[in-house]
């Protein structure tokens, strides 16, 4: 089945993270689009490069500012015209308990920027700045990578462009190999390759983000005994509305 699909992040590789979804509906014909908050120079290039790997037709960027999200008036337009614009039937975005939980820097306050955009898109905010943008309610929410999953995605036909995806991020992984190189013990980065050390410091990023991938898809498909090998999990946000019980 193909949706209009908006994935809205604060960094950029949860674009990737939840590239199943996005690429999946790609390939059934549907249109995936991402809007990405905080986005350095170098990681804009890479990021257009991985969406155009899973087929996300356009990419955001919102130059927010670092360590300053909050909800003033114009982030709220910012995110309100990308959702009129876009149209999206699903909106993906990060996890509520998951970002207040995490301390990343920026994730709690724009969760409730996402969330008050997300509301303010169906209604009459803005009007005035964008006369040409109809009101736009979103009708579902999929929370990707949740505390407390509700369902999930096979990666079965997307693994390989998910992991395509991934390898595009060349600065992430950098940042996340000088980031577990300094955080693991030897013992520790052993566990993840036998050779970590030896590693240039992207690969280093590289390893791990490969390691942690498979443990988390794995455990949301063969390991909670699903049908699915791989699986992305999501929350759905509210209650499912089925026109009949499905498999």
């Amino acid at each position: 089945m193909s949706e209009r699909i908006l994935f809205i992040g604060v960094y950029g590789m949860e674009m990737v993270e939840c590239g199943g979804a996005l690429a999946i509906n790609a390939r059934n014909g549907g249109h995936s689009f991402a809007s990405v908050m905080l986005a350095r120079e170098e990681m804009k290039a890479q990021l257009r490069r991985a969406a155009s790997v899973l087929g996300v037709e356009r990419v955001d960027f919102n130059d927010f500012e670092r360590g300053g999200i909050d909800l003033r008036h114009e982030y709220k337009l910012t995110l309100v015209k990308v959702i009129r614009e876009t149209r999206p039937d699903i909106i993906i975005t990060q996890d509520p308990e998951h970002s207040f939980d995490d301390l990343d820097p920026d994730r709690r306050p724009a969760m409730l920027l996402i969330l008050e955009a997300i509301a303010l898109a169906g209604r009459d905010f803005g009007l005035d700045a964008m006369p040409e943008l109809a009101p736009h309610p979103v009708p579902t929410i999929y929370y990707m990578s949740p505390k407390n999953p509700n369902c999930c995605v096979s990666l079965a036909e997307v693994w390989q462009q998910k992991e395509e995806a991934m390898d595009c991020l060349a600065a992430q992984m950098t940042y996340s190999g000088e980031h577990f190189t300094e955080r693991l013990s030897a013992a520790e980065q052993l566990a993840i390759h036998p050779h970590f050390s030896d590693l240039p410091m992207q690969q280093r990023g590289r390893e791990v983000q490969r390691a942690m991938d498979r443990a988390l898809y794995l455990h949301t498909g063969l390991v909670c005994h699903s049908r699915y090998a791989l699986a992305e999990p999501y929350r759905r946000h509210g209650m499912m509305e089925l026109p009949a019980l499905m498999v």
